[in-house]
């Protein structure tokens, strides 16, 4: 009965689901050429393939570019190339601590945000990839399902134990050790010796200059709070301002030469898996039923209309928080935004690294449009020198 259950469910989803997909417009987008205005230096295109820790890659990458930006350094051959799985690692054997301490009641997965990656940078520091590539499993690229499973299933374990033996974190580090890599505490570049914590000072990184912006309704501006997805496990805070604020921080870090980490809802159908980031509006674009456009161009496909042209939405704070209250905005992704373009039409785009390695039709970047990023930005990450006085002010930000 169980599984006829599931079958019904099953065939249920499939469709509902299949049932929105023809009621989904096919888009037809026109064939941009982009124009780099202004680009900060990043760092080469990382993949974080299959593993869920966007969060590192996108904070790690904004890290490295911080550290050309203050090392004044020009050279590409030069430009840092931190670990990811130093912090990757260090922030699994964190969360476990904190797991076990609330009985399992907290979000354990491989997910995270920028957040997390700047208290590990802070507490502990940070590593060059070469000397902790975090691949210690036997694959070239990152295959992390076999270790968040076992992961999971061992905290899940050790936190129905009425008393816990002394062996069980010595256990769970030997086990993200194996796969990723034992954290080395010592270490030499250029002939130096460092330590994680003095490489970090020596990179000048300092993660207090570092805040985050976010803006949704449900808690008062100008008032930090910790944003309400499983992934903030650590309870991470961020400053909430209107999103016109947030957007003129932005646009002010990188006309300045900053770069910005960016936690973003990515399942909106806008953002596509060749390089664009644009806020289709379905409902504007999509025939009515039994309209005259329907009529005659009503599909190529049975029940699906023919390709429209694209049309953006008019996103506002209102509507952000209509998303992010019936979850249709979630915490899906960590990028690195580092540059603004326009396209052959003179509209503007943001630049944004991504960290699924060289793919898509701009080789891992990705133009994001206003609207989008107005639309479906969960937080952004900047050095606080980009905020305006008048901002600093109202945050108490010195």
């Amino acid at each position: 009965m169980k599984k006829i259950l599931l079958l019904a469910a099953a065939l249920l989803c499939l469709g509902l689901s299949a049932s929105a997909q023809q009621q989904r417009p096919a888009v037809e987008f026109p064939d941009y050429t982009f124009t780099t205005v202004k680009a900060a230096p990043i760092t080469s295109i990382k993949n974080q393939a299959s593993s869920g820790t966007c969060w590192s890659f996108s904070a790690i990458s904004f890290l490295e570019s911080e550290a050309i930006r203050l090392g004044n350094i020009k050279d590409e051959a030069k430009y840092p190339d931190f670990s990811e799985f130093y912090v990757v690692s260090t922030s699994y054997k964190e969360r476990a601590e904190k797991y076990i301490r609330l009985d399992g009641k907290l979000g354990f997965s491989a997910g995270s945000g920028c957040g997390d990656v700047l208290e590990v940078v802070r507490d502990h520091g940070i590593v060059p990839n070469e000397v902790m590539t975090g691949m210690n499993y036997g694959t070239p690229l990152p295959q992390q399902s076999e270790l968040d499973a076992v992961l999971l299933g061992y905290v899940q374990a050790v936190s129905k134990s009425r008393t816990l033996t002394t062996a069980w974190k010595r256990g769970f580090d030997a086990v993200v050790d194996e796969y990723l890599g034992k954290a080395p505490e010592t270490f030499e570049v250029d002939g130096k010796t460092y330590t994680p914590a003095s490489y970090r000072d020596a990179m000048k990184i300092n993660a207090d200059d570092y805040i985050e912006l976010t803006s949704f309704t449900h808690h008062p501006f100008y008032t930090w709070f910790a944003l309400e997805v499983c992934d903030n496990w650590r309870g991470s805070r961020s400053y909430n301002v209107p999103i016109d604020e947030l957007m003129a921080v932005l646009d002010n870090a990188l006309d300045k030469g900053y770069t910005v980490c960016w936690g973003a809802d990515v399942s909106h159908p806008g953002f596509t898996r060749n390089g664009l980031g644009i806020l289709i509006d379905e409902a504007a674009m999509a025939p009515a039923a039994g309209s005259d456009q329907q009529r005659w161009v009503g599909g190529g496909e049975p029940g699906r209309p023919a390709p429209v042209k694209v049309v953006e939405g008019n996103p506002t704070q209102e509507s952000r928080q209509i998303e992010f209250d019936n979850k249709t905005m979630t915490d899906d992704h960590g990028m690195h935004i580092f540059g603004i373009a326009k396209d052959q039409d003179g509209k503007k785009y943001y630049m944004v690294k991504n960290s699924w390695g060289e793919t898509g039709k701009y080789k891992g970047i990705w133009y994001v449009t206003e609207a989008f990023m107005r639309a479906q930005t969960l937080d952004i990450t900047v050095h606080k020198d980009v905020l305006t006085k008048d901002l600093k002010k109202k945050l108490g930000v010195k």
